[in-house]
């Protein structure tokens, strides 16, 4: 569709603001479409603005250039405060970075969408057309409308689903287009998504970030909402599974590892859904279930965002630890619904864009209205013999991408290739002629960026054109009056803008997001994305619903962040005393030194504290975030945060940016102190001083904000069990050394505990050791005294285990009861026996409990988590 005359401005009308000053000087490069003018750059000088970008730029809330950069740094921030990344495999500063986002948004006016939309939506049903068919009567193989050789050669083409009708009668729920403009204004399909289409949880956040940069010009530019689409898409997959509109959902993930983690996580939450990885799940009796703390609880549906081939290590890749034992079974039982069905692979090949037409001919009886880019696949020798000429001209691309049993390469530009290379490239499409296709070049529209010369990658500020590819999405929208199934697309997408002038709009190779503002000369549907009714037994459920995966990471983060905080108090109190005025006192330095050593602040083979106190100060300091062997604050702060990442879904967009900020400082100053070869005392207590302030508010989301069920008990166990060893292996071991009896060794206890003020407010300047005993170990009104953490301890424990009201569990029962504590008794001194030997006695009895509640958490909880050793009833 040709871009219509009519949005072209009066140039009289014009704001003379500085931002349309700036967009008069950005044009297209030469052959390119511009956005911005509606038109293709023909090299004229042509500074009138479309009248939607004109209307955008009018509205905009400043328009100077300091605005501007304002407006992006806001931007940035955004980003990185809501935690958005992207994992880049091939990024040198390592795979997890920053989303990228531009900051002004792609504008697709109404009649263009409008095209843009049908044109989608018929390709949509043609392509669930096609899948019925392949999978069913394979009439179009019969017929010669698709080669054998793009279905059954496919590696994509599952035989296991051959004549599998999947439950609710749709096999494609959700799809993604790449559409790119050309130079005649006209849209293109460039290629098509179907697997485990990525960007429906990124293009939300894009949303979210831009429209609040621009609120006004949002608003006069009535662009269409998104949040009625996710509706549809959640309704459709409700209705068409199993257990209708009650059905249980869940969103299978390769794991936090994988390249779009985040929108996983971002979706289930958005959405409502179970954020699950294959080994939450298992079949029994040809049904799903998940995994959790509480039993098996059935899954009726699944939103996947794994690739087809590692869904079932039973019947497809055996090596695959992603998918779930079984659960091709299940599908063909029609216990599960699965979108998309397995099998859809093969719709993703470049190839079959070319056969499109003739099978839309053939089961449509239409023409396709969004045409696609000319294809030839050299598989058929007619097409290969034209191609063959014209590669420098041509975009190269592989029929079977990502395929482990056949050739793959990227995609290439023909004109970008020396002759030399085009005659070896033409050698092997001879030679290996089914792998290739070869689809026209077309220059990608281009649209306009804002450069900003803080960002670190030179040049000025001003706008900039940048390629630009849109990737529309169409959901699943149940069916319509005649039975037939509809699909909605979402009014937007996300569009990919090419990180330098070519047309390889990709964010492995640089390339960043735009948002995507389609436009409507309607009313704008406000709906909102409400959750539907749910009865009370199924509320009780979800409420319980805490997989074991979870609940494991779950007692893992809360272990490694009181790890943390332990480790971090031991490091400020070594590097105060070594540097204070009781660095001669030998059993301090000693206690100091071999809490240091079983805690691992320092490397085995150090000199202790009495031995070398510089030496074992500059090891403390050298070690803080140091990878080779030490595990102290930064290893426990690393840990803290992969633990987090695997639960990300259950934390506030604060706590997850919190954990994030403080393990990122924590390495990034200790890195300067290195690379400085300064290992200043005072510097590394100021590192400490704010990784402790991070930790404080880490603690505090984890205790205020999030809901009390099993998986917070679980993680509150794990910081309980770390707290209990930590606070009696280093009591135990200033009675063994003697300085709890030094008045440094006495006041260094007291800060380790945490419980300094409230000493001396009730003790004043006392130093007696009944007293520190009365309160680091008996009181239970100090959240840091032995009696309290053993106290709560048992109750969570019971909690967990559902023991009735005052009564306890088994596992409760191996904590040592505060009841039967006393004063008198803890401070007694045999003649024959060690300085207050039934207060060790005490303190080695809490670090046995300790140890063994750990084990039986794990075997109770955890360990069928992992491969299943017995039969596990329904």
């Amino acid at each position: 569709m040709t871009h219509s005359d009519e949005s072209r401005p009066d140039p009289s009308t014009e704001s003379a603001a500085d931002v349309l000053r700036f967009a008069r000087a950005c044009r297209a490069h030469e052959s390119h479409f511009d956005e911005l003018r509606g038109a293709i750059n023909s090299g004229a000088t042509d500074t009138h603005l479309t009248s939607v970008w004109r209307q955008f730029f009018n509205n905009m809330e400043g328009s100077s250039e300091a605005a501007l950069d304002q407006h992006i740094a806001s931007l940035q921030r955004q980003i990185r405060d809501n935690g958005v990344t992207y994992n880049v495999y091939a990024d040198a500063e390592g795979p997890q970075r920053p989303w990228s986002l531009d900051l002004f948004p792609l504008i697709v006016d109404a009649p263009d969408w409008a095209h843009i939309e049908a044109g989608v939506q018929q390709r949509m049903q043609l392509l669930e057309a096609v899948m019925a068919d392949v999978y069913g009567p394979q009439q179009l193989l019969q017929r010669g409308l698709l080669p054998p050789a793009l279905v059954h050669g496919h590696p994509g083409y599952l035989r296991p689903m051959a004549g599998v009708q999947p439950v609710g009668g749709v096999h494609l729920h959700v799809a993604a287009f790449d559409l790119a403009r050309g130079p005649d204004g006209n849209w293109w399909v460039v290629s098509q998504r179907c697997q485990a289409p990525s960007g429906l949880g990124y293009l939300l956040e894009n949303r979210l970030a831009v429209s609040r940069q621009f609120p006004q010009a949002f608003q006069a530019l009535k662009v269409q909402r998104l949040a009625s689409t996710y509706r549809a898409l959640m309704d459709s997959l409700k209705n068409a599974s199993p257990a209708g509109a009650q059905a249980h959902i869940a969103l299978l993930t390769p794991g936090p590892y994988n390249e779009t983690y985040f929108e996983h996580a971002y979706l289930a939450r958005y959405l409502g859904l179970s954020l699950v990885e294959g080994s939450d799940l298992l079949v029994r009796d040809e049904r799903l279930y998940l995994k959790t703390l509480r039993g098996l609880v059935p899954v009726h549906g699944l939103l996947k965002r794994v690739d087809d081939q590692y869904l079932d290590p039973l019947e497809l890749r055996p090596d695959s630890t992603l998918g779930v034992p079984g659960l091709l079974q299940a599908i063909r039982a029609g216990n599960v619904l699965v979108a998309n069905t397995p099998g859809s692979a093969f719709l993703e090949s470049p190839a079959l864009l070319g056969f499109l037409p003739a099978i839309a001919q053939a089961l449509l009886g239409e023409r396709l209205s969004l045409p696609a880019l000319p294809t030839w696949w050299c598989g058929e020798r007619s097409a290969m013999e034209a191609a063959l000429p014209l590669l420098g001209e041509r975009t190269i691309k592989p029929t079977y991408p990502g395929s482990s049993i056949h050739p793959s390469f990227d995609a290439m530009l023909g004109h970008t290739l020396q002759q030399s290379a085009l005659d070896r490239l033409a050698g092997r499409i001879v030679r290996q002629s089914e792998e290739h296709t070869v689809q026209a070049y077309m220059p990608l529209s281009q649209m306009p960026t804002w450069r900003n010369p803080a960002d670190g990658k030179g040049g000025s500020a001003g706008m900039e054109a940048r390629s630009v590819m849109l990737r529309v999405f169409a959901v699943s929208a149940g069916r319509n009056a005649q039975g037939q199934p509809t699909w909605q697309v979402l009014p937007g997408g996300l569009a990919r803008v090419a990180g330098t002038s070519t047309d390889i709009a990709s964010m492995q190779r640089g390339g960043s997001s735009a948002d995507v503002w389609a436009l409507t000369r309607g009313e704008v549907d406000t709906t909102t994305l409400l959750p539907t009714t749910l009865t009370p037994a199924v509320l009780a459920q979800r409420k319980r619903l805490v997989t074991s995966r979870a609940a494991e990471n779950l007692y893992w983060l809360g272990r490694y962040t009181e790890r943390a905080d332990n480790t971090i108090r031991l490091a400020r109190l070594a590097l105060e005393y070594l540097g204070g005025e009781e660095q001669s006192s030998t059993p301090l330095l000693q206690w100091l030194t071999e809490l240091a050593q079983i805690n691992t602040l320092v490397l085995p083979g150090v000199p202790s504290a009495v031995q070398a106190r510089r030496v074992f100060e500059r090891s403390i300091i050298a070690s803080l975030a140091s990878p080779d062997g030490a595990t102290g604050v930064g290893y426990n702060m690393r840990a803290l945060k992969m633990a987090a990442a695997t639960v990300r879904e259950r934390l506030s967009q604060e706590h997850w940016a919190t954990i994030v900020r403080a393990e990122e400082e924590v390495f990034q100053r200790c890195a300067q102190l290195a690379a400085q070869g300064d290992y200043a005392p005072n510097q590394a207590l100021r590192i400490l001083k704010d990784a402790s302030d991070h930790l404080a508010a880490i603690t505090g989301a984890q205790t205020d904000r999030m809901t009390r069920d099993d998986g917070w008990r679980l993680l509150s166990i794990g910081r309980h069990v770390e707290r209990l060893n930590f606070l009696a292996t280093a009591l135990d071991q200033s009675l063994e050394t003697g300085a709890v009896d030094t008045d440094g060794g006495f006041e260094a206890l007291l800060g380790l505990f945490d419980s300094t003020i409230t000493f001396h407010a009730q003790y004043q300047q006392s130093r007696d050791v009944a007293a520190l005993i009365d309160l680091l170990v008996l009181d239970r009104d100090n959240p840091r005294s032995l009696a309290w953490v053993a106290h709560t301890l048992r109750g969570r424990l019971a909690k967990l285990a559902q023991s009735p009201a005052h009564e306890l569990s088994e596992m409760s029962l191996q904590v040592p009861s505060p009841v039967r504590w006393d004063l008198a008794t803890l401070c007694e001194s045999p003649a024959d026996g060690p300085v207050m030997g039934p207060l060790r006695t005490l303190l080695k009895s809490l670090c046995q409990a300790a140890y063994t509640v750990s084990e039986d958490i794990s075997t109770t909880y955890f360990t069928h988590s992992g491969e299943t050793k017995q039969s596990v009833g329904t």
